[in-house]
């Protein structure tokens, strides 16, 4: 039975901004994330992240040998997205429109390992329904003041499974949902 770890990083006042430079992931953080996109079973996202996640699946001019690597790991990947609204989704992923729950409830059925959740809105909704597993926060040492927060509604029942430092200033929390 697969896990989904819903993770991201999250200023120290509780917001997530993927587009704030200092919340730009540096080589040690970076190289983490790249391992870990290489060792799990998928992702499941909403329509904003997937959106945005969508810049990896065309090579860009300039990328380091890092991006390079982290987008060959993301394109393999199967990748499955929750929308009402789009009608079609990029290679090497599913759209998931209907029924959502039960769409959700057998890819953690059919699937071994972990499948990482992409989306605030979603993780709450799965949180809800008691889909999530875990919550991964990496913890920047950043106050953004503003933005869009991590839990989207009250923060589910969590309990602390482990914690480890990642580079210089990040700590990467992990929780068990529920």
């Amino acid at each position: 039975m697969a896990k989904l770890i819903f993770a991201m990083n999250v200023s120290l006042d509780g917001y997530v901004d993927h587009d704030h430079k200092d919340m730009m992931p540096d080589k040690v953080l970076f190289r983490h994330f790249i391992e870990m996109t290489k060792g799990i079973a998928g992702s499941i996202y909403g329509r904003r992240l997937y959106e945005l996640m969508q810049y990896w699946d065309e090579d860009q001019p300039g990328w380091s040998p890092e991006e390079r690597e982290f987008a060959q790991a993301w394109r393999r990947q199967p990748k499955w997205v929750v929308s009402r609204t789009l009608t079609e989704v990029g290679p090497n992923a599913t759209l998931i429109k209907d029924d959502v729950e039960a769409a959700i409830r057998r890819l953690k059925d059919e699937l071994q390992g972990e499948i990482d959740v992409g989306g605030t809105v979603l993780a709450h909704w799965l949180g809800e329904r008691g889909l999530l597993d875990e919550v991964h926060m990496y913890l920047r040492p950043v106050v953004l003041g503003t933005g869009r927060p991590m839990f989207v509604g009250p923060r589910p029942p969590m309990r602390l499974l482990g914690s480890e430092r990642i580079g210089e200033d990040v700590i990467r929390l992990r929780y068990g949902a529920g």
